[in-house]
Parts: structure tokens; sequence; C-alpha cells
């Protein structure tokens, strides 16, 4: 089982779900180039093609033939390239709460994307003070201080200031309109999971997303905003075990 974090998260996200289900599994975590623990380095370009590509190369590199996927916000967009345009089998697909369907990205991201050499140059201060709040949209409950604080630290000294907000500037709807004709074609396990309060990506891309992909399924977690791991941990985990119980039995 591998899980696919997004945009600005990483595996940190992701890890206590791990713990819990690599009881029965055996799970990987990753941090996509330019996030997390990965590499920062400003050369390296870090938009969705590439992300797609590395996992491609990664699950070649851990030899997993038919893993079962389980993908947040950026990482929907980077697992459904992986295996639509690389043509990587899985064993099943399960996206909560993805960068999918057009249009996405907020109104902070249009202005960061036009503007994200100024950003940059923010105080630090500032730009604490912005990523924070930013952050702290995403959640419908309110977050705890430490899970702000676990969610905003890599992106707060100099270097990963300017990896914030290069990865805004390298984001464009052009990498998910190339998946966006082919989502009829997944004939894999697929479930679609989603927060109902989601304001980030609103409630009405998973209906869509359910419509294209055939025989997929949905569930709606009440309470839960965009960061569906924070703000309804046990509704979270509770689903994810009942779809990964359902798609191995079967």
């Amino acid at each position: 089982m591998i899980f696919c974090h997004g945009t600005p998260w990483s595996s940190a996200l992701w890890s206590p779900f791990a713990d819990a289900l690599a009881t029965n599994f055996t799970v990987y975590l990753w941090d996509m180039p330019g996030y997390g623990a990965s590499s920062k380095d400003a050369e390296h370009d870090v938009d969705l093609d590439v992300q797609a590509a590395a996992f491609t190369a990664l699950l070649e590199h851990w030899g997993v033939d038919g893993p079962h996927v389980i993908a947040h916000d950026y990482g929907g967009a980077v697992s459904l390239r992986t295996h639509l345009l690389h043509h990587v089998p899985y064993a099943s697909l399960c996206l909560v709460d993805v960068v999918a369907l057009r249009p996405w990205g907020s109104p902070f991201f249009a202005l960061v994307k036009e503007n994200a050499a100024v950003f940059t140059q923010l105080p630090a201060t500032v730009h604490r003070g912005a990523l924070e709040a930013y952050i702290a949209g995403a959640s419908r409950r309110g977050l705890r201080v430490e899970d702000l604080a676990m969610l905003a630290e890599p992106w707060c000294d100099d270097e990963g200031q300017a990896a914030f907000y290069r990865q805004i500037e390298q984001a464009d709807e052009s990498f998910t309109a190339e998946f966006e004709p082919l989502l009829g074609a997944i004939a894999v396990p697929t479930h679609i999971v989603w927060g109902e309060d989601d304001t980030w990506i609103p409630v009405d891309r998973a209906h869509r997303l359910q419509a294209a992909i055939p025989a997929s399924t949905l569930t709606l977690l009440p309470g839960a905003g965009h960061l569906v791991h924070l703000d309804v941990p046990v509704g979270l985990g509770m689903e994810l075990r009942r779809w990964l119980t359902a798609v191995t039995d079967s």
C-alpha cells in the first residue's frame, strides 16, 4: 500500500494512518520532490509531470507491482497521471479530496502564481503568518497548535519559503487536463472519500469524479474540511480500513 500526499503537505499527514494499517499491509510513505524531507533544490522542477515521473520511477525502484494507492489533494493528480499516462497498474485506488478536475487552485494560489518572486522575498514572520493562515483554512474543525506546526515547519526556513512559492508557481491545470478525458478508462476498484465541508476543493468535484470513473464509489465525511486526516481522523481511518478490507477480500 502506498500513500501519496498533497500540497502543501508531506507524508507526515498520512503517517498515523500508515502506522495503523502496517499490521495488515506493507506500507510505503514518500515525500514528493520539493516537499517534506525531500530535496528542495531550486534547480529541480516540482510540477505534476515531474511528480508522476518520480512516482513511476520510485515504484520500479521499490519493485512494487500493482499496489493499493491512497492519495490526497495533489497526490490524486500524481497517482492518476502515473496510472493513466505512465500506464502503471494498481490493485485499487482511493482518492481523498483530490486535485483531479478543473477548475482547481484558490484565489491565493492564483495570486502567488502571478507574483511568486515577490512572495519569496517576504520577511520570514510575514511569510509564516500567511502560510499558517492558508493552512488553517483547510480545516473545518480547527487545527491544534502542534498540528499546525507540523504542517508549516517544512516551509519556514529560507529554503522552505522559496520552495513553498515555487511549487505554487509551477502548478498548472494543463497537467490534469491531460488525463481528464481518460478517467473513464480506469478499470481498477476506485473509491472516493471527501470532506463534506471542504472549501479548498468543494464536494461537487467528488460527485463529478464519481460520474467520470466507471463503477467508482463515494463516501462523504460530515464535519470534515480538506484536511480530513485531522478533522475526522477516526472516521477516515475506519473508511480506509473498510475499503481496503473490501478490495483485498474480493
